[in-house]
């Protein structure tokens, strides 16, 4: 799962990004408004933590951009700012959440988590395909009522498969979305060599992924 932090704090954005990475994410870091709204732009983003004070553009007005770009991403707002028209304001731009700094990160964790499982971001939520369940906000998946134990890679490949299927996902929107520099995956095996680990992991089960060679992968209903 692919998150942005827009930070312009570097020790709070380096400690966003480097707990976020240990709890299993993939983190996006942008240091002003211009970065964050040019990253959104390109990546689909399963959440954002958004400063409101940043260079460039203010966090509030990067999530204006965003919500008139028609981009629905999830945002919880970080700022120093907690009076009430502050809160009212962020909110009315776009946030779906709003935290005070100083905040313990494992609040903005739980404060993460609550977004993910909201049903209006159906998207993100929880999935379910022939006995496979993959929960995005909880990062469990389980075949046939049994836990399946896959790599914080392996879970963020299988969600972005079950999330599209039956759709066909390309190798390069794989890279895009598990990876931080998927310019280094292309032209790698690295991707194939994770996904025949999690084939081996989901192959007592009915789901099954599928190779199109020279394309990527889709998660398919089994016989």
């Amino acid at each position: 799962m692919r998150l942005l932090v827009a930070e312009d704090e570097d020790p709070i954005r380096d400690l966003l990004a480097r707990g976020l990475n240990e709890n299993g994410y993939v983190v996006d870091a942008a240091p002003t408004g211009g970065d964050a709204i040019h990253l959104l732009r390109i990546y689909r983003y399963a959440a954002a933590v958004i400063d409101w004070r940043m260079p460039e553009m203010a966090g509030v007005d990067v999530i204006r951009a965003a919500r008139r770009l028609g981009l629905d991403v999830p945002v919880l707002m970080l700022t120093a700012r907690d009076a009430l028209r502050d809160r009212v304001e962020g909110l009315d731009a776009g946030a779906d959440d709003y935290l005070v700094k100083p905040f313990e990160f494992d609040e903005l964790l739980a404060r993460l988590r609550a977004l993910l499982r909201r049903p209006a971001r159906g998207s993100l939520a929880s999935f379910e395909m022939d006995g496979l369940v993959v929960d995005s906000a909880t990062r469990r998946v389980s075949m046939g009522g049994e836990a399946v134990d896959l790599t914080p890679t392996e879970f963020a490949i299988l969600e972005l498969l079950i999330s599209r299927a039956p759709a066909l996902v390309t190798v390069r929107e794989i890279a895009l979305q598990v990876w931080t520099d998927e310019s280094r995956l292309i032209g790698s095996n690295t991707i194939h060599v994770h996904m025949g680990r999690l084939k081996r992991k989901l192959s007592h089960g009915k789901a099954c992924i599928a190779t199109v060679r020279g394309q990527g992968f889709r998660l398919e209903t089994g016989a």
